[in-house]
């Protein structure tokens, strides 16, 4: 359980949007807020805080907060839900936070890599609560019920009995709060997130079309937790991260000749023990992974490159071409070459017209 001092640093918000809440936090804590494209950063470097907080604003209701900050003093943000009361989709990239509704005296903990949903009731509040000198990496996705529901696309209708009703609670009657498991994929996804390079009117897309995606998984994940179809693990969270990070040492380097045991001396846990992680993590067990990761890398050496098959084969450490052409087609339902040729073919049809 999460605690705090009598000199923690109190931020009122009692704003009715996103923007409102960042500005009333940079009047308390400093810092100059930027725009870009309609992105929003408040920089912060003073002795209350190092980093940034950035926030974009969707027309479907969505917005998306992200912190990226150390406080240097404890923080508590005090959050007028009668003003602005969406449903929080939070997550810890990096370091905790704390939560309480305002009739509640435990403070609830936002751990690191646990996926959180939350919603106060009309004319409650939020306390957030934040250490210093604690790197914080936090992912919020808000949702304004009434204006979300407006929009034809997002039929809540296929939620689960439960976030249905938050959902559909547009006068904000009932609290809700729902705090999951380790979710090691959404840490992937909000990672590829904050990685995007592009800029202008391509950034914000590709960065909207990401926040349906975590927000789809933040769902799915309650979803899960209903119908009690979370795997159950035995994987303490240190382990988990381990696994994670041996994930993305392969992809970053699929031509390495990887065994299980190789693997498990590397990274001090059993052979069962990576079996089970990433089964709970990837779906696949550690030879099905490197197998799938392979495939990925070469569909898209082979769709933008000019690497003929067999040099694609070379790059990502398989030895047998054959082998790497049937286990390509059983996946991707057609061969290599085909998959080259159609690739081409566009490319050929344009210089010739």
């Amino acid at each position: 359980m999460y605690s705090y001092s009598n000199q923690a640093l109190e931020i009122n918000v009692t704003a009715k949007d996103t923007a409102g809440t960042v500005k009333q936090i940079q009047e308390v804590i400093g810092g100059t807020i930027e725009e870009r494209w309609g992105e929003f950063t408040l920089i912060v470097n003073n002795l209350n805080a190092h980093g940034s907080i950035r926030f974009i604003t969707f027309d479907w209701g969505v917005s998306l907060l992200e912190y990226d900050i150390i406080f240097h003093k404890e923080v508590v943000l005090i959050m007028d839900a009668s003003e602005y009361n969406p449903i929080h989709f939070a997550y810890c990239l990096t370091g905790f936070c704390g939560h309480r509704f305002g009739y509640q005296k435990e403070i609830h903990t936002l751990e690191k890599f646990q996926s959180v949903i939350i919603t106060s009731r009309d004319g409650g509040y939020n306390y957030g609560y934040f250490p210093k000198e604690e790197k914080l990496e936090i992912n919020v996705i808000q949702i304004a019920r009434k204006k979300y529901l407006k929009k034809k696309l997002n039929n809540v209708s296929q939620l689960n009995e439960k976030l249905y009703q938050v959902f559909m609670d547009e006068d904000h009657e009932k609290a809700f709060a729902y705090f999951g498991t380790y979710n090691l994929r959404l840490a992937d996804k909000i990672s590829a997130l904050r990685k995007i390079k592009q800029k202008g009117m391509i950034r914000i897309l590709q960065i909207e079309g990401m926040v349906y995606q975590i927000l789809s998984m933040h769902i799915q994940q309650h979803d899960r937790a209903m119908k009690k179809e979370v795997l159950p693990t035995t994987l303490l969270r240190r382990e988990l991260t381990i696994i994670r990070r041996l994930a993305k040492k392969i992809i970053n380097n699929v031509s390495k000749d990887y065994s299980l045991e190789q693997l498990s001396e590397e990274s001090g846990l059993s052979q069962a023990k990576l079996q089970e992680g990433f089964k709970v993590l990837y779906t696949r067990t550690v030879t099905e992974y490197i197998r799938h990761v392979r495939l990925e890398v070469a569909r898209d050496l082979i769709r933008s490159t000019d690497m003929n098959i067999s040099e694609v084969v070379y790059s990502i450490g398989f030895s047998s071409r054959s082998y790497f052409s049937k286990i390509f087609k059983e996946k991707y339902n057609i061969s290599p070459n085909d998959f080259k040729n159609s690739v081409e073919r566009p490319v050929e049809q344009i210089m010739a017209s």
